[in-house]
């Protein structure tokens, strides 16, 4: 395994980290963890070098704080780190945030997490931050030895990164980034807004959910061959990512016993950090691809929001390009069905017309929403 300075922090971190939620579960229920396969998972990662554990409070439905307990017994938890993460959209006022962080010392079974996170900081969550005085509160565990670095997880646009980069002197920061994803919410501009400010970043989704791992076809596998490159997909994505400046640390959620075996040969081996001629030549094939297969060409600027029937439409805009982009059908219905859920889906449009004329790119909504929702459900 190959370590890198985690920037101010002084701690030699593994170039791969181990997210925790997208663990190997049962019976179809992501609250249901197989724990003998996800321990067997983690300790061989650890065994093999990797020392950084990222787990969240609301991953696999509260249950992966305890799974990742169970795996650290027996001397491993003294061979890492933990990175654990605050729900603030759960905080409604200051009493709560003792509430949710004694909650998962408990779970994890320990007195002292290593790397705090202000869990998916975007405006309203900064604004959450903002009223209770959040950075105090944590800066106070500090001092009382039950936090060692305090950090946030990003998602929302570029100017609300450089707003909460700029509001505090973090120890990191981690964003969301991958070779198809260079613009999107902090992107490569956030990244070296961050780089420059001497914070070290942490990127989670580097394979994009497994979409940028998945087995070529069709034009896709035809510029795989037709290129001279003799990797996975999974590896040429991760190399991607750490071929960046600034990157400190990549986390992969992976979710099977190959998974990590592949991972940790990628991060055992990629050491000058830079991709050869043959695989920047095939990203940039890939990368226009996959932006042909862009259904609806939103930039997610919001100004068609508020819709007065709450419909959420750059959310649903994402989903149906995903779903063109990737062909990754059973997420798609899944995530569609989360808005279904909340009445916030394309059935909810009344054709009022409201955000056509806000939209600045004079997108046909009402017509893409309905054809959006036609190609997911039809799926």
């Amino acid at each position: 395994m190959i370590y890198k300075d985690l920037g101010k922090t002084g701690f030699k971190v593994s170039k791969l980290g181990f997210g925790c939620m997208r663990f190997p579960t049962l019976n179809g229920r992501t609250d249901e963890i197989d724990k003998e396969k996800t321990i067997e998972m983690l300790r061989y990662a650890i065994d093999n070098g990797v020392n950084y554990i990222d787990t969240a409070y609301p991953y696999h439905g509260g249950k992966s704080e305890g799974v990742v307990s169970l795996a650290l017994k027996d001397g491993y938890r003294q061979k890492v780190k933990i990175a654990d993460k605050l729900p603030i959209w759960l905080i409604n006022k200051k009493e709560q945030l003792d509430k949710y962080f004694n909650e998962q010392l408990e779970r994890l079974d320990d007195s002292f997490i290593d790397f705090y996170i202000m869990h998916a900081l975007d405006k309203e969550g900064f604004e959450t931050l903002k009223k209770h005085d959040i950075c105090k509160w944590a800066e106070k565990k500090k001092k009382e030895g039950q936090i060692g670095y305090l950090g946030f997880s990003f998602h929302d646009d570029l100017d609300t990164f450089k707003k909460i980069i700029d509001y505090y002197d973090w120890d990191f920061c981690q964003i969301q980034l991958n070779y198809m994803d260079t613009e999107y919410q902090a992107g490569l501009k956030g990244l070296k807004y961050a780089y420059d400010r001497n914070i070290p970043v942490i990127v989670m989704e580097p394979i994009r959910g497994g979409n940028l791992a998945a087995k070529p076809k069709g034009d896709i596998k035809k510029t795989y061959d037709e290129s001279q490159y003799t990797g996975t997909p999974a590896e040429l994505a991760l190399k991607w990512v750490w071929s960046q400046p600034g990157v400190s640390l990549l986390l992969s959620g992976m979710n099977n016993i190959a998974q990590v075996k592949e991972n940790i040969k990628v991060a055992s081996s990629f050491e000058n950090e830079s991709l050869t001629e043959v695989e920047e030549k095939l990203i940039e094939n890939l990368q226009k691809i996959y932006e042909k297969r862009i259904k609806v060409n939103c930039t997610d600027c919001k100004y068609c929001l508020p819709c007065p029937q709450n419909v959420n439409i750059p959310d649903i805009f994402k989903i149906y390009n995903n779903l063109s982009m990737y062909n990754n059908k059973k997420h798609s219905i899944i995530s569609y069905g989360m808005y279904q859920k909340k009445h916030t889906d394309a059935s909810q449009c009344i054709e009022c017309g409201r955000c056509e004329e806000r939209c600045p790119q004079n997108i046909e909504i009402i017509r893409k929403l309905k054809e959006a929702e036609k190609a997911i459900l039809n799926n």
